[in-house]
């Protein structure tokens, strides 16, 4: 198919399923968030439902992206869509009949997760098929304002329906957005890649690419070394957001309304954020861009962890904070690696690194739940203000990191 003939009829219906779809899954994670939160009381086990959503896209990732190129793509995202809306049914109908138990919504968030971590890269590689070339950065403007505005709305809205409506039919509204989307994926085509050769396919390829792109990153001292900066970031920072709830309740004494204007808050500073950064462009040299956000994110952090209870509105001014610096700090990562990373190696390279910084996420929440119901949620985030800013002193006395971009054209493939 021509991409160039009505693409933005075909990808406009595209991305409206998606915005369905996503839609429906922030009112049913916020809304079961804050059950957990109100039932448990315990910051151990919202980690855990955190690390739950989390483990299936760190554990199946890699081998996932190898799947979603062999399959067809419309039917991973329909059928994605209907596991995740069958899982809310569920869950539906377990609050409504009074039978529902914290293991019920464990389960059922893994679940979820799964069929999730088959979603986004069916999402980013169908995308690349719809679209013209030229539109891809446009494109990917939508997809960061679509994500942002649903960070925005959707915790705010949640928060209002669980005073009006039993949390079951909230849940219900996520089922019936994702059958919109999956009704409405079904009405247009979606451009498969074209057909690799069955010797290809036979090849038992997914460890070997693996090794290779672990010997290409471990091989060059400033790759691994931003590899590992990422992972410590990971480590301190997921806890940070996974944490919120608790630290709404437990320290600002808030309800569901303070926690959906908090998730508001970093919703939009993520889209303040991302808007900066595309008018902006960041500095010459990337890597000042990402240590820019990182201090700014350990300042964020600083003020989460040094509000009073009294003092919400600096506890949300910080959040704010952490969420525009978030796109800063993260928006020019993956530019530096497209620009030194060579193109054969760039998915191996992509998926190795996320497979690792995300990997880490799971031993931190399961850290910062524990030492949070011990000793004070506060005390993590002024943890992850230390590190960041400690990062960005590590980075600024770190030439291989500092030079990383001017390297990348003298670094041969392994």
């Amino acid at each position: 198919m021509n991409k160039n003939t009505s693409w933005e009829k075909i990808f406009g219906a595209f991305w409206t399923a998606q915005a369905f779809s996503l839609f429906g899954s922030g009112l049913a994670q916020f809304a079961l968030i804050w059950w957990i939160t109100q039932t448990t009381g315990s910051a151990t086990l919202l980690a855990v439902a955190a690390m739950v959503g989390l483990l299936p896209m760190v554990v199946l990732g890699p081998l996932v992206g190898v799947l979603v190129d062999r399959w067809n793509r419309k039917a991973i995202l329909m059928i994605s869509d209907s596991v995740s809306a069958l899982g809310a049914l569920l869950l539906a109908l377990l609050f409504l009949s009074g039978q529902i138990q914290v293991w019920h919504v464990f389960l059922i968030i893994f679940v979820r997760a799964i069929a999730g971590a088959f979603q986004f890269p069916a999402v980013q590689s169908s995308t690349s098929l719809m679209v013209p070339e030229e539109q891809l950065a446009r494109v990917a403007g939508l997809n960061q304002a679509l994500q942002g505005i649903t960070n925005i709305a959707t915790p705010p809205l949640g928060a209002l329906l669980m005073g009006l409506i039993p949390l079951g039919w909230i849940m219900s509204i996520d089922v019936i957005t994702a059958m919109i989307a999956v009704g409405l994926l079904g009405l247009f085509h979606i451009p498969r890649p074209p057909a690799r050769p069955k010797a290809i396919l036979a090849q038992p390829s997914i460890l070997s690419d693996l090794r290779a792109g672990f010997r290409y990153i471990f091989n060059w001292p400033g790759l691994l070394g931003i590899l590992l900066i990422s992972t410590l970031l990971n480590l301190m920072l997921a806890p940070a957001f996974s944490l919120v709830p608790i630290l709404v309740t437990r320290h600002f004494g808030g309800e569901a309304l303070q926690l959906g204007w908090m998730s508001a808050a970093f919703g939009l500073g993520t889209v303040s954020g991302g808007l900066i950064l595309g008018a902006w462009g960041g500095f010459k040299r990337r890597i000042y861009t990402i240590l820019l956000g990182v201090t700014g994110l350990g300042l964020g952090a600083l003020m989460v962890g040094l509000a009073p209870s009294y003092a919400f509105g600096i506890g949300l001014t910080g959040m704010f904070v952490m969420g525009v610096m978030n796109p800063i700090a993260n928006g020019p990562f993956f530019a530096i690696l497209q620009v030194v990373v060579p193109p054969q190696m760039q998915g191996r390279v992509f998926t190795t690194m996320l497979s690792i910084t995300m990997g880490i996420s799971p031993l931190g929440l399961a850290v910062a739940g524990p030492l949070s119901d011990l000793l004070g949620v506060q005390l993590w985030y002024l943890f992850a203000a230390a590190i960041c800013l400690v990062l960005t002193v590590v980075v600024l006395n770190s030439q291989p990191i500092l030079h990383l971009e001017n390297a990348g054209s003298t670094h041969r493939l392994p």
